[in-house]
């Protein structure tokens, strides 16, 4: 049987690993042990962060938007209540720009919202 030499592969395998390692700092860039470590954990950051990332905007949202309905006297809650009473079909995310960008069209359905809560 004739001898396989392994040096195409294993190069081709640290290499891809040294790629995503572009960019580290020291030894992180060009070792293989020490890239091998930090990709992996670098990995195991963006697959937590990528769900912390929804729960993080989905908290701004909620302050952004409680912020323009305490302007007109009521609170998040209260709103979020009348407006699920009421079948709004709007998401967090866009009243949340609807409140920073506009506030006049947020104060009329916050008002259409509350009115129609009774």
């Amino acid at each position: 049987m004739a001898r396989v030499k392994r040096g195409v592969t294993a190069r081709a395998r640290h290499k891809r690993v040294l790629e995503q390692a572009k960019g580290y700092y020291g030894r992180r860039k060009n070792t293989i042990r020490v890239a091998r470590q930090a990709v992996e954990k670098a990995g195991q950051y963006a697959y937590r962060d990528r769900k912390v990332k929804k729960r993080s905007f989905r908290a701004l949202w909620i302050q952004r938007i409680n912020a323009g309905v305490r302007e007109m006297g009521y609170t998040y809650s209260v709103f979020m209540h009348a407006a699920t009473e009421t079948g709004l079909q709007l998401d967090r995310k866009v009243l949340a720009d609807l409140a920073m960008n506009e506030p006049a069209a947020f104060k009329a359905i916050v008002e259409q919202v509350m009115a129609g809560r009774a």
